[in-house]
């Protein structure tokens, strides 16, 4: 495909003139529009080396607010980055509702050889790169941020021209490095990987915009035009009475016939010595398996859901009793901020994804999403039921970068939870543990086993499968997930 592009393609600077006046004053006033209407936009800029990707970069910021756009250079990654998943700091620099985000290079690269042997990415990942890739831009376009992304092109002797030019004084030359040169030298083979790299994720959904770079002025004109015409078909299809979603690719799946949850045994006990002495062994093992975690460069994703007092928080303070403080951090989810809520609702989770070696537990998660969020009301149908796939999607990049998932359900009956609730009011230390909410939430508690039962149905997968832990006994609870948790890090740890 790219051999057969004409890159003769050239404008002079007169016509340059005469056409870029409007369309930057066309782009001013798109900008304006983008906030008012709340619309997330990513313009991502792609292409070869010493294709102009900084200068057409600047040519598209000069007309715009600076108030309103960040742009992100995602060249060398920072340690930080690279001890989590690849798609990390991509998706924690996600723009907000009403701003524009540039990304100088993208997550597509990391699939070429420098990009994978600068990530170390695993085998897994390797394999898994173009799913990965292609699920996060469908997650980004359903959610309603608009994805632009451009391809510069070039030909092999006008990028070996240019890095001569580079070269040649002492200010330019080191942006020309031994990687670059080698592209130059086997372009042929890296016209390939650029090839299938746009085949790859060139979906229906989320298209590249292939640029003919050899000409600055004509590449300028026609990034221009593209970027405008992207935004204003996404406008008119917001404005259009009959709006029409992205196709999204929602496999349907049959509920469970059998609540799962009705079929779990809760009259589980453990006596007080046999708790003690476990409780001492399992966290001793804990210890053991926080330091073996942090030298393998693994990391754990732990999600603790369930009913409200069912035991969350004991359990959790009993899983990390005797973990090195500095290996872990319990991440308490509550509703989201304000700035959370203009973004993508999964942005929030992505920016406490523990780096290798250590644990990130949650109290509460993303399953939000199809949980409260879908009881009260606070997505639309459409979201929530898409979310199943999302979720699976997201659980499974952090899968393929080597994360250890946990899920727990965390569950009590009805009765149980009454006493509990009753227990708090009356105890002065844990009044403040009871809340009005609490209770409306009780009302519903059939709707809240609906969705239990098809969240822990749908998400139940090889690489993040979901335990239901049986808590009307708390310290049986507590061991529980112990045991769970020291068996599988014991396995994967060897």
């Amino acid at each position: 495909m790219l051999e057969k592009i004409d890159l003769s393609f050239q404008t002079d600077h007169k016509t340059y003139k005469r056409e870029m006046e409007p369309l930057e004053a066309r782009l001013t006033a798109l900008q304006q529009q983008i906030k008012d209407y709340k619309i997330p936009v990513l313009i991502v800029f792609e292409g070869w080396s010493a294709s102009g990707k900084g200068t057409f970069i600047s040519k598209v910021l000069n007309p715009l607010d600076p108030r309103y756009f960040n742009v992100h250079t995602l060249d060398k990654p920072s340690e930080s980055s690279i001890l989590r998943p690849f798609l990390w700091r991509y998706a924690v620099s996600l723009p907000s509702k009403g701003r524009i985000s540039i990304y100088d290079k993208s997550w597509h690269r990391l699939n070429l050889p420098e990009g994978q042997r600068k990530w170390k990415l695993t085998q897994k990942a390797k394999d898994e790169f173009f799913y990965d890739v292609n699920a996060f831009e469908e997650q980004l376009a359903v959610d309603g941020i608009l994805v632009i992304k451009l391809f510069l092109h070039i030909s092999r002797d006008e990028q070996k021209r240019r890095f001569k030019e580079l070269i040649k004084t002492p200010d330019t030359a080191w942006r020309v490095d031994e990687d670059d040169w080698r592209q130059n030298e086997e372009y042929d083979i890296y016209l390939k990987r650029f090839e299938r790299m746009i085949q790859e994720s060139n979906t229906g959904i989320s298209k590249w915009s292939v640029i003919e770079a050899n000409d600055k002025n004509y590449a300028t004109i026609k990034i221009f035009k593209v970027i405008i015409n992207k935004i204003e078909e996404e406008m008119n299809r917001r404005l259009s009475v009959q709006r029409v979603q992205p196709e999204i690719t929602v496999k349907p799946v049959e509920p469970p016939e059998v609540s799962i949850l009705s079929s779990v045994a809760l009259d589980k006990t453990i006596s007080k010595a046999s708790y003690k002495e476990k409780l001492a062994h399992y966290q001793r093992k804990m210890s053991e398996l926080g330091f073996k975690l942090y030298t393998k460069r693994r990391s754990v994703v732990m999600v603790y859901e369930g009913w409200d007092a069912a035991g969350k928080g004991g359990n959790i303070k009993r899983m990390t009793q005797e973990l090195d403080p500095r290996g872990y951090e319990v991440v308490p989810i509550s509703a989201p901020t304000q700035d959370e809520l203009i973004h993508h609702y999964l942005w929030r989770f992505w920016n406490k994804i523990p780096k290798d070696g250590h644990f990130g537990i949650f109290d509460r998660s993303w399953y939000g999403r199809v949980m409260v969020e879908r009881i009260e009301g606070f997505c639309t149908l459409e979201e929530w039921q898409r979310a199943y796939k999302e979720i699976n999607d997201f659980e499974r990049h952090l899968h393929n970068h080597g994360v250890i998932i946990f899920k727990f359900w965390v569950h009590i009956d009805k009765d149980e939870q009454l006493a509990r609730f009753e227990a708090r009011q009356q105890d002065p230390l844990k009044q403040y543990k009871i809340t009005e909410e609490d209770w409306r939430n009780r009302e519903k508690w059939d709707l809240y086993e609906k969705a239990v039962d098809e969240m822990l149905f749908r998400t139940n997968t090889e690489y993040a499968p979901w335990l239901v832990v049986e808590s009307n006994d708390k310290k049986y609870a507590r061991i529980k997930t112990l045991e769970a948790v020291t068996a599988k890090l014991e396995r994967m740890l060897q």
